[in-house]
């Protein structure tokens, strides 16, 4: 695993021995190339200086990327101790510590705790596939545009446009924008 663009392209990230399922560097890119063209349509631009949630984060690979194109802040949220540690350890690595924060919890009640004003410009969703929390989940998420990574066949609420849905073998990425 490691950082595909940006000032730390090239950086390899460590990953938990076992609690998580990073995603693979390939399906990653895709995923990027998704929501900057989706951005830049929008005539958004690209990452820089925007807001990111990363839930259920993991090794941070995500809210990284985003750290390392640009991002001006990236909240990181995972209740797995053996992965906070080393994402904790990847952000000092690679220099961000000045412009990410990682909350111990769970990411459900996380989002929902938030106060309305509360906003984030993307929110990147992963959580492990023996749990599935969309239902509540979607109500709560604090973002302009969102982005699923999930092994079910995801059925958004109606506070969600869906823009994009690619499968990468059994699990699929879902970009989404939130209506309103």
């Amino acid at each position: 695993m490691r950082i595909i663009s940006g000032t730390a392209k090239g950086r390899k990230l460590k990953v938990p021995e076992s609690g998580t399922r990073p995603i693979p560097d390939r399906a990653k890119t895709a995923v990027f190339n998704m929501i900057l063209s989706i951005r830049m349509a929008e005539g958004s631009g690209g990452f820089e200086g925007i807001s990111v949630l990363d839930l259920f984060a993991g090794s941070g690979s995500f809210g990284l990327e985003c750290l390392s194109r640009g991002a001006a802040e990236v909240v990181f949220v995972e209740q797995n101790r053996a992965a906070t540690s080393i994402l904790e350890q990847n952000i000092e690595t690679l220099g961000f510590g000045d412009r990410a924060r990682i909350v111990v919890g769970d990411a459900v009640a996380y989002a929902a705790a938030l106060p309305p004003e509360q906003r984030f410009d993307l929110a990147f969703c992963d959580p492990p596939y023996a749990e599935d929390p969309w239902l509540e989940l979607l109500d709560h998420i604090p973002a302009r545009l969102l982005v699923a990574h999930t092994d079910t066949d995801l059925q958004l609420t109606d506070r969600w446009e869906e823009l994009r849905r690619r499968s990468y073998g059994r699990p699929q990425i879902v970009v989404a924008r939130h209506i309103g």
